[in-house]
């Protein structure tokens, strides 16, 4: 054979290789399934949205180990904790061709953005919003893992097992937290609890007068605090200040984890937040026992139920997307058609949505911090210690 004809040949084995690894390159790149993530990591609920963010995180590498066929490319815009930013984060991750969206963190930054992937035929996916309207306005592409249904059984339960008798509500005005506080104005009243309600709007610092007024005028025996992070750190420092004769200070979201402990040491000693993990975190299934150990290999440090709440809404969302592009109906609304299909145990236990997308079965649990530690103290069935009461963190 002659030297033109080797080079000849040589060409020609180069444009095979060539053509097949564009082969390849190509069933990668159709192979990758990019999802959106809206969520707040800077403002007022930037610790929240960093903890749920660690959960989506570690789902993504969790499936990307584990399935073995498709790969989740994540892409993460920052909604600075303001709706109008959420919207913008939503319709700019639409135009890059994301699957789905999952994050978002407070309900009035949520049912903006929501809309606007509905608009743009994507699915939504949060564990962050638990006002029902988001769930009962139509909204055919959102999906969340928990509800105020769930936050308020916990709330009343663990006031049962107090034996309370009277109970005075400190309340934000966005509508989450003011749907929740009127529904437990409503369920405390019929067990015959005495109970007054302060609202506050959600741009006040100074907690010092309501709580004077509760001190003062209602005398309860516990505050309960339906907010945010930073409503909590305010009205704690205000109570610290004024020492109202309380047995307990109790709030919802967001609150019993280790970092409000690490960042408040004075303020939270003894309060109690829903938690569906103690601190240090317990699993004893494979999947949890996997979360577990993809979480610190990636953080160095031990997962709370943020970082819990964002593996198991990732994750479902995550599975309904590579189901729907194995059924080749990505394109056609089978990711929300496959996420209806779910239905399955997850770390926060069984999941299945109904037709509004709202989890059938959310039931979340009361921790108390206790030292350095987060208890599980509600229910009895889940407690990991029993409560301290009453004890303020004054």
């Amino acid at each position: 054979m002659t030297n033109k004809h080797q080079g000849i040949k040589r060409l020609a084995l180069l444009a095979c290789i060539a053509s097949a690894l564009a082969g390849g390159a190509g069933s990668a790149a159709a192979d990758e399934l990019k999802i959106g993530v809206e969520i707040p990591l800077t403002g007022s609920l930037a610790r929240v949205g960093s903890g749920m963010q660690e959960g989506i995180n570690v789902a993504a590498d969790v499936f990307n180990k584990t399935n073995g066929k498709h790969k989740i490319k994540l892409v993460t815009i920052d909604d600075e904790s303001a709706p109008a930013k959420a919207i913008a984060a939503v319709e700019k991750l639409a135009g890059e061709g994301v699957l789905a969206i999952t994050g978002g963190y407070g309900s009035n930054n949520i049912a903006p953005a929501a809309d606007a992937a509905g608009k743009a035929g994507l699915v939504y996916m949060t564990s962050g919003g638990v006002d029902d309207n988001l769930v009962n306005s139509g909204r055919k592409n959102f999906f969340r893992i928990n509800n105020v249904a769930g936050y308020q059984k916990a709330m009343v339960g663990l006031l049962d097992d107090m034996n309370a008798r009277s109970v005075s509500i400190v309340y934000s005005t966005k509508e989450a937290t003011a749907a929740l506080a009127k529904d437990l104005e409503k369920a405390w009243g019929a067990k015959g609890l005495k109970v007054t309600s302060h609202a506050f709007d959600p741009a006040i610092s100074d907690f010092k007068p309501i709580v004077n007024k509760i001190k003062l005028q209602d005398k309860p025996e516990v505050i309960a605090m339906i907010g945010y992070e930073n409503d909590y750190v305010g009205i704690l420092r205000a109570a610290r200040v004024l020492k109202p004769a309380v047995k307990a200070m109790v709030g919802v979201w967001s609150l019993a984890t280790p970092k409000m402990a690490q960042d408040f040491p004075d303020l939270v000693p003894n309060v109690y937040g829903t938690a569906l993990l103690p601190y240090p975190a317990q699993f004893t299934t494979a999947d949890g026992k996997l979360f577990e150990e993809t979480y610190r290999r990636l953080y160095k440090k031990d997962p709370d139920y943020l970082g819990q709440f964002g593996y198991v809404q990732s994750m479902l969302l995550f599975e309904a997307i590579a189901r729907a592009a194995d059924k080749g109906t990505l394109k056609k609304n089978g990711v929300a058609e496959e996420m209806r299909k779910t239905d399955r145990d997850t770390l926060i236990g069984r999941v299945q949505f109904g037709a509004n997308g709202d989890n059938l079965n959310f039931t979340h649990h009361m921790g108390q911090h206790q030292g350095d530690k987060v208890a599980i103290v509600w229910p009895k069935a889940a407690a990991t210690n029993k409560m301290n009461y009453p004890a303020v963190p004054w």
